[in-house]
């Protein structure tokens, strides 16, 4: 095969890629023996001599606040600024934004960004809750689509077209579709046609990327939002592309003006940004352009490996790309190794607490039928054999009748009114049992995934009560309530 030779520009973006401008601006600092009388006050650790102890004396010495040579993430204009451009060239966007408040703050500045209180946003309901908390802060109105489903899995899936082209029919006045991609078990919708059909319509697209990163960089995993046009997405680069817990980039392109994205940014993120967090999304950026490729190709082949091996087992489903429709499931992701559990009679979490407190092995989350292993290039052969071992024994050792399993993941919800008319609405407080029909004031959900399985302004049905009472039983985590037993629940008068 004839070696392809790299154009000019190419060897010119390689070279701006190789540069961490924010990452070494950094480090000059640590170096030039600053005598520092600014925050914060441990001084490089000196206050606390624990802190250093623990953590290492490098990065409390890298723990600094903002100052001239290091700029200022509300308003960058040297270091920031070019690593922010160097993230934006390198994930095909017109622009990025460094978000130190998680995926969270990229989710509610891409909603707030493009919708005001009263206007409409077309969303699926599996949302994260992080979405739904920006409608109650914002007063913005969610058109829900229920999405795709699959009956053997009892998991939500993305939105059908069919559904996408109805919402935005009977709410031609919608600002914006928000689209899952992918979803926490690595669904992705039609992303493509879902942006032609938006954009026909006048709308904006945002995407949810806070699971798919690793989608900028490389071919056979599926569309990213910025190659499919979305206008907006948030990207956790800490959860898929190697940066720090908390770090996450926000993508933009036109016509989304950029300086107006900047000051929504500004309404809720820290005025202290974490600079370990700052220049770890540097250094994990340009990781990603020179290596992501490879380290996504690993990925791929240690998920493909354990999927395999996992269905050879016999009694869990591990499933993956023969999910694909060409609709609700138009794509996977391949690095996700999501299992069902039901079919050896035990719900994910059970699972979950087996691994963890029988194996010794943390997954990212164990749900009412499934269970979500994240890899990465970091993991090892020899701990993916771990876990395909472990799960082997507990299939032995526990497995039982599914009878008496919930069998759904999603409910369809009953919508009564706005979110933020109902979070701040006059509440009374009612026993968890007794809550069938009535109207919830506040989330109830399983964190993780953190999508609510009730939210402010939904109706309770028989269904959605059983769901919450079996997962409660099932010991996942449950959060949303005022009463952190969860055995009441604020509902609208």
């Amino acid at each position: 095969m004839a070696r392809t030779v790299p154009s000019r520009a190419e060897d010119a973006m390689r070279a701006r890629q190789s540069r961490t401008p924010l990452a070494d601006a950094l480090d000059a600092q640590r170096i030039n023996r600053l005598a520092h009388f600014d925050v914060p006050g441990h001084k490089g650790g000196r206050m606390n001599p624990e802190l250093p102890e623990y953590f290492g004396k490098l990065c409390m010495s890298l723990d600094v606040n903002s100052m001239k040579p290091l700029d200022n993430l509300g308003h960058p204009v040297s270091v920031i600024k070019d690593a922010q451009e160097l993230a934006a060239e390198a994930f095909g966007a017109d622009n990025a934004f460094f978000m130190v408040n998680g995926t969270t703050s990229a989710v509610q500045t891409m909603i707030w960004a493009t919708c005001g209180r009263g206007d409409k946003i077309i969303l699926p309901r599996n949302v994260h809750r992080s979405a739904i908390n920006a409608l109650v802060v914002n007063g913005a109105v969610p058109v829900y689509i229920n999405p795709g489903r699959n009956a053997r899995l009892g998991i939500p899936l993305g939105m059908g077209v069919a559904d996408v082209k109805r919402a935005i029919k009977d709410h031609p006045d919608a600002k914006a579709i928000l689209v899952n991609n992918p979803t926490y078990y690595g669904i992705c919708s039609n992303l493509v046609e879902i942006v032609r059909l938006a954009h026909a319509a006048g709308m904006l697209v945002l995407a949810d990327e806070a699971h798919g990163t690793h989608f900028y960089f490389h071919d056979e995993l599926p569309i990213s939002a910025m190659a499919a046009g979305c206008d907006m997405a948030a990207a956790s680069l800490h959860k898929t592309g190697g940066s720090l817990t908390q770090s996450s980039i926000l993508l933009t392109r036109r016509p989304v003006n950029p300086d107006y994205v900047r000051q929504v940014i500004t309404l809720t993120q820290s005025t202290s940004a974490s600079y370990l967090l700052l220049s770890s999304l540097d250094i994990a950026r340009r990781s990603l352009y020179f290596k992501g490729r490879a380290m996504y190709q690993k990925t791929m082949e240690f998920a493909d490996y354990a999927r395999d091996e996992i269905n050879d087992l016999g009694g869990y489903h591990a499933f993956g790309p023969e999910l694909v429709d060409g609709d609700a499931a138009f794509a996977f992701d391949r690095t996700k190794l999501s299992v069902h559990t039901r079919d050896i009679g035990l719900a994910g979490i059970e699972v979950y607490d087996h691994l963890r407190d029988d194996y010794g092995i943390q997954i990212e989350f164990g749900d009412i039928g499934n269970l979500l292993a994240i890899l990465s290039a970091g993991d090892r052969m020899m701990d993916v054999e771990r876990l395909i071992s472990a799960l082997a024994e507990i299939e032995r050792l526990h497995a039982r009748s599914a009878a008496g399993l919930f069998d759904h993941e999603y409910i369809d919800p009953v919508i009564a009114m706005a979110p933020q008319d109902a979070f701040y609405a006059k509440k009374r407080r009612v026993p968890m049992e007794d809550s069938t029909g009535l109207v919830a004031g506040e989330f109830v959900m399983s964190y993780p995934p953190g999508i609510p399985i009730v939210a402010p302004g939904e109706r309770i049905t028989p269904d959605i009560l059983e769901h919450i009472l079996f997962a409660k039983e099932k010991g996942c985590f449950m959060t949303g309530t005022e009463d952190m037993n969860l055995d009441y629940i604020q509902v609208v008068c």
